[in-house]
């Protein structure tokens, strides 16, 4: 089998990974995030997922690299790490009572021919309208200040929602799991 490394530092991404219990190594991507102009959210997350791959390909010849991305938006408007309690807070005030779109992309990326598999996988997350009270407790609690759209959904962020809609739990989570499987069988990469 080939080596498989995750083109990530995130801790999300990389429990997701391990519950395959498949040996793999992680790496850092050093990689520019800033979405091109006019770029949709969906190419944002497919080019950067390649990308981050691609960025740790020289350090590891003959390896399959997983890269992933994830691009929360509605309509115009995108949604990314907020990094401090301030965005955080601000981030879901404007996310309160609307349809987010989180676009999760995942790519292979085969070193040794070069060739890259990616798919990009929507979920639906519908926040309720929440109150400035609520937001600033789960903030305090939760500290969300790493994730796309700052709502944890496999934690305490899942009472701010009213629904989740899409194909892969995991997905919402940052590595699409149930698409990364379908691109590791076509490399020949048993997962079960």
């Amino acid at each position: 089998m080939s080596k498989l490394v995750l083109a990530s530092t995130s801790r999300y991404r990389r429990e997701l990974l391990e519950r395959l219990e498949i040996p793999f190594e992680t790496a850092k991507p050093d990689t520019d995030e800033t979405p091109l102009a006019g770029e949709a959210p969906a190419e944002t997350a497919i080019r950067l997922a390649e990308a981050k791959a691609r960025a740790v390909a020289a350090r590891h010849p003959d390896a399959l690299i997983i890269g992933s991305d994830q691009v929360a938006s509605v309509g115009d408007e995108r949604f990314g790490k907020p990094g401090t309690v301030e965005r955080a807070i601000a981030q879901l005030r404007q996310m309160s009572g609307k349809a987010i779109i989180f676009h999760t992309a995942v790519c292979l990326l085969d070193t040794g021919t070069g060739h890259a598999s990616t798919l990009c996988i929507p979920t639906e997350v519908g926040f309720r309208t929440l109150s400035d009270e609520e937001i600033e407790r789960y903030v305090a609690r939760e500290m969300p200040l790493d994730c796309a759209g700052s709502a944890k959904s496999e934690a305490l962020g899942i009472t701010l929602l009213d629904h989740i809609r899409g194909d892969d739990p995991n997905a919402l989570v940052g590595l699409p799991m149930i698409a990364l499987c379908r691109l590791l069988r076509e490399a020949g990469i048993q997962t079960i």
